[in-house]
């Protein structure tokens, strides 16, 4: 098991939008299931390439870990693209590991489509709705360079800005490796 370090709000990766994969080759390969053991050991549903410093479109989620979704398999998600969002919306609690600590009501559509290539390339498309529209929908914006924190109004950022800076300095106790530098990436 090889754990990766988290990068944490304010690490310049965060807020680039990744790129494409134009293959999946063997460290790709082990990158993905150095993401799995990093999310899993980290107590995560989801966890995107460039929260563990990779500029890659690739994001891990297993939802089969919380109560009522344990029939979902883990699920790999390479140069994703939403391509329907209900206009149905929903109200959830979100957490992230780049923000430990720090969770918010974030409203998202309650359904989407997905499409995306698995780890042998081939392209797949997902409808899913509940919570696992809701972690895809997350991870997603992490490949958009979007956390959830920007999606939160002025009030609440004001309420957590102190939080948020001491996560930045790495002024708190994480239960995870994380990463040292802001400027931390792997290729």
């Amino acid at each position: 098991m090889t754990l990766l370090p988290v990068t944490l709000i304010g690490d310049k990766i965060l807020k680039k939008k990744t790129s494409n994969l134009k293959v999946v080759d063997v460290k790709t390969v082990e990158l993905i299931r150095d993401m799995f053991d990093t999310m899993r050991n980290a107590n995560g549903i989801g966890l995107a390439a460039n929260q563990v410093g990779a500029d890659k479109s690739i994001f891990v989620i297993d939802v089969s870990v919380v109560e009522g979704n344990e029939e979902i398999k883990p699920i790999v998600f390479i140069n994703p693209k939403i391509t329907y969002r209900s206009e149905e919306k929903i109200k959830i609690e979100e957490g992230c590991l780049s923000i430990p600590d720090i969770r918010a009501e974030i409203e998202r559509p309650e359904s989407i489509t997905i499409v995306y290539k698995d780890t042998e390339f081939k392209e797949k498309t997902l409808k899913a709705d509940g919570l696992l529209a809701r972690v895809i929908q997350h991870e997603y914006d992490h490949l958009q360079g979007i956390l959830f924190t920007d999606l939160i109004d002025d009030q609440l950022k004001k309420k957590i800005n102190k939080d948020i800076i001491k996560i930045k300095k790495r002024k708190i106790d994480f239960q995870y490796p994380v990463t040292e530098s802001v400027d931390y990436q792997i290729a």
